[in-house]
């Protein structure tokens, strides 16, 4: 009987022996031809960090234009602004982020896999993630584009003059990065499991993963073929969505939408699971009704495919298939309330330690619960009517993409950080970034809520001034906002150097991911792991 068989577990090398993924070729070619997941991670962080500061100035753009109410820009410099910090942010920071960074690193680990099924692929993705990258950040140093980050149709397929076609080759190409990233992971998931570990032993962080990968393939080549068909358009003059040359615009408003409400799913699915590794983690209890958690993701991804018209109420839609809509809106709340509940039932007597992942995880509740909470409201036809294309609508976005996804986003960095890199971070800055973010971030958006309901509208340059005083209170909270990001970024790049070592789980936490060591080895595990329960808290730590 061999010791895996017996239940002993090796133990891991000491901390100065500990293997590192930075061990191979130290090159730059070694780095951009390499097929080992954790580097595409790192990549791929890197990437998306840099793509994160060029939306983030270009928000500080629109932010200064609104302190007063005539605009400190100029109308096509705002309009033109706002383009750019949608797309960029949309697309190649808010999709991505999770998935591509925490999700390839940890993948294949948490089933107790050596690799993604298709690493080639997988370092293919990111090439194609960059590469349209450089489109739209060269359609941005050709002049801009000024259509919104929509690509609303046909002022973009006939009357725009500015770069919309590098706009729309960028979005494209990134487009096949998500779809093969989406297949890598689902694919791995079905076969590469280790022995034992059965779906119901899954960690909830790869069922969001799993689930946010079916709708990036099913959803993705929806886009793909609208931005293709926009690009006929205006190249050709084929009347696809211009009435004057017998198109539909509303065509284009349901083929986009169909796409970009399944992508909300795509930001939010991973940083649910997220969420609940580290809210299992810190109240040391195993996750409360993880079959209802499971199934609820699920769920959310599958009935995300159906609620796309509840973007169109106004766009001359019949009351029967509003009313639809509106029912299958509030359907789709169901499991995300589940999952609210589970986490608080998880909480309840738990013994909690208000670490700063912890924090980050549960400022992530409180965003998604209140961004969830005015997408009802959004959803009810009647109250869309009245605030349709107001500030509502932005701040409603913002709670739940960029409050919500940012704030998981950053809690998994700083869950996994020692993992990752081997190191260990100050939890006191740590902790006041992950406050500072949560204040800075409702100051910002919550007076967006009140000017929507006042009747301030979305995309203007300038505003009447009465709006002045909420608009300066969001500048401000902008600022605290800004600081909370910038924050992150310089302790932990201090701590690659200066912190400590960590331990293989300093987290005392469960999950295979924990059972290597602190980065991991090339092949993710220097022994073979014992497969078990994802939150059996009430057994020892291996």
């Amino acid at each position: 009987m061999s010791a895996i068989d017996a239940g002993i577990v090796p133990q891991p090398k000491p901390e100065s022996a500990a293997p590192s993924f930075y061990s191979g070729d130290q090159s730059l070619r070694g780095w951009l031809f390499t097929r080992d997941h954790k580097r595409i991670a790192i990549l791929y962080t890197l990437s998306i960090t840099l793509f994160f500061g060029l939306g983030g100035a270009a928000a500080a753009m629109i932010r200064y234009d609104l302190i007063v109410p005539s605009g400190e820009l100029a109308t096509e410099v705002y309009n033109k602004a706002f383009t750019f910090h949608g797309v960029v942010m949309v697309w190649f920071f808010l999709l991505p982020s999770i998935p591509v960074t925490l999700g390839n690193f940890l993948l294949p680990i948490m089933i107790g896999a050596r690799d993604l099924a298709f690493p080639r692929i997988n370092l293919f993705s990111w090439y194609l993630f960059v590469g349209g990258g450089a489109f739209v950040v060269a359609a941005l140093w050709a002049g801009g584009v000024d259509t919104g980050w929509t690509f609303y149709t046909p002022y973009s397929t006939m009357f725009s003059n500015t770069n919309v076609y590098l706009a729309i080759i960028g979005v494209f190409v990134t487009g096949f990065s998500t779809i093969f990233t989406g297949l890598n992971f689902i694919v791995t998931t079905h076969t590469m499991r280790m022995p034992g570990m059965t779906w119901m032993r899954l960690p909830l962080f790869v069922w969001g993963l799993y689930a946010v990968s079916v709708v990036m393939v099913l959803a993705t080549p929806v886009l793909a073929m609208t931005l293709a068909l926009v690009g006929l358009e205006r190249v050709v003059g084929v009347g696809v969505f211009d009435p004057a040359l017998g198109g539909d615009p509303l065509l284009f408003q349901h083929l986009f939408w169909f796409y970009s409400h399944p992508a909300v799913y795509m930001m939010i699915l991973p940083a649910m699971g997220l969420a609940s590794e580290v809210i299992s983690c810190f109240t040391s209890r195993r996750v409360f009704g993880y079959k209802f958690m499971t199934y609820s993701m699920l769920a959310i991804a599958v009935i995300g495919f159906m609620v796309w018209g509840h973007h169109m109420f106004v766009s001359g839609m019949s009351v029967y298939a509003a009313m639809v809509f509106s029912l299958l809106s509030f359907l789709v709340a169901v499991p995300s309330a589940i999952k609210i509940f589970n986490w608080t039932a998880t909480l309840r007597k738990g013994d909690i330690r208000f670490t700063a992942p912890m924090l980050y995880a549960l400022g992530f509740v409180g965003l998604f619960l209140l961004g969830g909470l005015t997408g009802l409201i959004l959803a009810a036809p009647a109250l869309d009517e009245f605030l349709h294309d107001t500030y509502f609508v932005i701040a409603h976005f913002h709670y739940v993409m960029v409050g919500g996804s940012v704030m998981a986003y950053l809690g998994g960095i700083h869950f996994w950080w020692p993992k990752v890199t081997g190191r260990l971070y100050s939890e006191r800055l740590a902790k006041f970034a992950a406050v500072l973010m949560f204040v800075g971030f409702n100051v910002t958006f919550f007076p967006q809520y009140l000017l929507g309901y006042e009747g301030m509208p979305r995309r203007y340059h300038s505003y009447l001034p009465k709006f002045q005083e909420l608009n300066i209170i969001s500048t401000g909270g902008a600022v605290l906002l800004a600081i909370s990001y910038a924050l992150p970024v310089l302790y932990l790049l201090w701590s690659l150097r200066y912190g400590k070592r960590s331990p293989p789980n300093p987290w005392d936490a469960r999950g295979l991911e924990w059972q290597t060591s602190s980065p991991p080895p090339k092949e993710n595990f220097l022994h073979p792991p014992v497969p078990r329960e994802a939150y059996a808290y009430d057994e020892p730590a291996l």
